[in-house]
């Protein structure tokens, strides 16, 4: 037996590089199948489609049973609400370089948004306003609508905001959202509800209150309105989920991912700058940096006869933020509390919205 066993051994150790060896064929071979079924044409139908639905998954989105806007219940056992939510959940999950950038972006304005949504008494969840409005980048709508919270003249300047050939205040996203803050905070008088605030927004106070006479309906989950404004809230609701629980919809996001609160000094002017580009050269930067973190100077000067004051930021440790790695590389930590006077910079993007 001792013998026979011995044998075996031997036999097992002498054939070890052959089953090595075979090893690696199988993986190979598997490999080659791989790569023959990404770029052959001559796989079959049934073989392809075989292929597919074992190596590609799409899954259904689950409804939260606790969905709320602004802690007001969103009443999800009614068909019609369940099947909006889930359509916006949808949309934005599998649009993942839309939400991918949406991540990005609201990890460096929401610090800024937040404090002065708090300071004037307004629902956090109204960031996200400004996030399916202009995807919070400085875009102009075909109807005129301008900045992060696509406000149009009339109403920017009913708020007291400049808006001239030199300066519009629509682009100043502190100013922008203490204007929307004033919004929000008249409708709620109106309408004594955050859900049908936000709606109003869309569709204006007067056209939420028309549809609500006209239906006799007292909830903007029991009104039938237009498409835009039907969707409106949804969406809302849906990148409140995306963006606060990333996780639980696919997205796995390192805190390097995500673009950083960038710190500026601020600059105060109460004369005219003759030349935007010298001003800049001046302060340490360039035109660009100095157009970006302020895009509400329109011009390539600053007249101001008026004298007003005026506060221009730029990068405070210029731009170079990042290490090799796409680290932050910053001499300041920054955290929501700390950046509420900042300004952080945004391309000026003139597009359309839907």
């Amino acid at each position: 037996m001792k013998t026979y066993f011995s044998k075996a051994l031997h036999l097992i150790y002498s054939s070890k590089r052959y089953l090595i060896a075979f090893g690696c064929a199988v993986i190979l071979l598997s490999v080659f199948k791989l790569f023959s079924y990404s770029f052959t044409d001559n796989l079959s139908d049934n073989a392809y489609e075989e292929y597919f639905n074992a190596n590609y998954k799409v899954f259904s989105i689950r409804i939260p049973k606790n969905l709320n806007f602004a802690d007001e219940k969103v009443p999800i056992t009614d068909f019609t609400v369940r099947e909006a939510v889930e359509k916006e959940l949808i949309i934005n999950t599998y649009w993942q370089s839309q939400s991918l950038l949406l991540h990005k972006r609201a990890n460096r304005w929401f610090p800024l948004i937040e404090p002065i949504l708090k300071r004037n008494n307004i629902p956090e969840d109204f960031k996200y306003i400004a996030l399916i409005e202009s995807q919070l980048t400085n875009v102009v709508s075909p109807q005129g609508a301008t900045g992060f919270w696509q406000l149009i003249e009339p109403t920017a300047k009913g708020y007291g905001m400049e808006i001239t050939e030199e300066v519009d205040e629509r682009y100043n996203v502190e100013k922008s959202t203490e204007a929307a803050c004033r919004y929000f905070n008249e409708a709620y008088k109106q309408f004594n509800n955050w859900t049908l605030v936000a709606a109003s927004y869309n569709l204006g106070m007067t056209g939420i209150q028309v549809q609500l006479d006209k239906q006799k309906a007292d909830s903007y989950y029991d009104l039938l309105l237009t498409d835009e404004t039907a969707r409106y809230v949804f969406r809302i609701l849906a990148m409140k989920e995306i963006i606060s629980r990333p996780k639980i919809y696919g997205f796995e996001l390192r805190k390097k991912d995500l673009y950083p609160v960038i710190p500026t000094k601020k600059i105060t002017i109460t004369t005219g700058i003759p030349n935007l580009a010298d001003f800049a050269i001046a302060q340490g930067t360039n035109y660009k940096i100095l157009k970006m973190f302020n895009p509400w100077l329109r011009a390539n000067t600053l007249t101001n006869e008026e004298q007003k004051k005026y506060i221009i930021e730029i990068p405070k440790n210029g731009v170079k933020i990042y290490d090799m790695d796409g680290n932050y590389d910053g001499s300041d930590t920054l955290s929501a509390k700390d950046s509420i006077n900042l300004i952080v910079p945004s391309l000026l993007i003139k597009d359309s919205l839907k």
